[in-house]
């Protein structure tokens, strides 16, 4: 089946998913701590849209992932070797996160912000140029195992990035909010802060190895293709910036007992170094490893 056509059902089932997401905080009047159908809790209508909601979540996953597939079949290359291909991959690392927390914590309001990332992400690739959508053959420095591994696990690294930065966003609203004494807000509908801090922190931590060991194998690679592990390329600089924005990050939580707002901005801040770098370098600062 042609990836294009598995893209755009991808792209509409995370739209709508997302659009009932939104729904679904509007209609549970309370939050999800209180069971649906309780006096005090949400309706059961909003239970039945955020169980649609997840369903046309996973099923867009699916599709997702499908349609990797089915580039790397037409194009005989791992499915992630352009800035479109790649935004694909993206949004598939934020989704399956996003599914797994929900199966593990059971808070589906969180998809109003994660699962939206997640069709962003698809919804900027749908509006890039032609010439970075078609299916192009590898260059010679790229035709090797190590794109595989190299691009993957970055990715996922990026992908528990993202979803901490909307978790991250969520907190913020959510204390603001509180702060101001605003309880009939549709963010005090959101988890409480402790418990939106805590995701966000794990899903960094999750994220950290992958981002090493991205960075790892990508020196390899180097040395491999270039004949040298380190050559300071813009990308190399800022994969090695954002590194240490999300070590520092850990470092303040662990021995320093950061929690809240303060870990909350640095999440928002790494987050944004992590767009420059996916998207910046390769149009403002191009070298070896650009997508433009």
């Amino acid at each position: 089946m042609n990836s294009f056509f598995l893209f755009d059902i991808t792209f509409w089932l995370y739209f709508i998913a997302a659009i009932l997401y939104i729904v679904y905080m509007v209609t549970n009047r309370v939050g999800e701590l209180v069971p649906a159908g309780h006096p005090d809790g949400g309706s059961l209508r909003s239970k039945a849209v955020g169980q649609i909601a997840t369903i046309l979540t996973a099923s867009g996953w699916v599709a997702n992932t499908f349609a990797l597939v089915a580039r790397a079949l037409e194009a005989k290359h791992a499915p992630y070797a352009n800035l479109f291909e790649s935004m694909m991959l993206m949004a598939w690392g934020i989704i399956i996160g996003y599914l797994i927390l929900e199966y593990i914590y059971k808070i589906k309001i969180i998809g109003v912000f994660v699962v939206s990332l997640g069709f962003l992400t698809i919804a900027i690739a749908s509006l890039l140029p032609f010439r970075y959508q078609t299916v192009e053959p590898l260059n010679p420095a790229l035709q090797s195992n190590w794109l595989l591994i190299h691009v993957l696990v970055t990715f996922l690294g990026y992908a528990a990035f993202a979803i901490a930065f909307g978790l991250s966003i969520m907190y913020l609203l959510k204390e603001r909010a509180e702060k101001k004494g605003l309880k009939y807000s549709f963010f005090m509908r959101f988890p409480d802060c402790i418990r939106l801090d805590e995701l966000s922190y794990k899903s960094i931590a999750f994220g950290f190895p992958f981002l090493t060991f991205g960075i790892i194998s990508g020196a390899i690679w180097a040395n491999y293709a270039w004949g040298g592990y380190w050559s300071w390329d813009p990308k190399e600089t800022w994969s090695l910036i954002v590194w240490f924005i999300y070590a520092a990050y850990l470092h303040a939580r662990m021995t320093r007992g950061w929690r809240g707002r303060r870990t909350a901005i640095f999440s928002v801040v790494g987050f944004i170094s992590v767009i420059f770098l996916y998207w910046g370098v390769s149009f403002i600062l191009p070298g070896l490893h650009a997508y433009a």
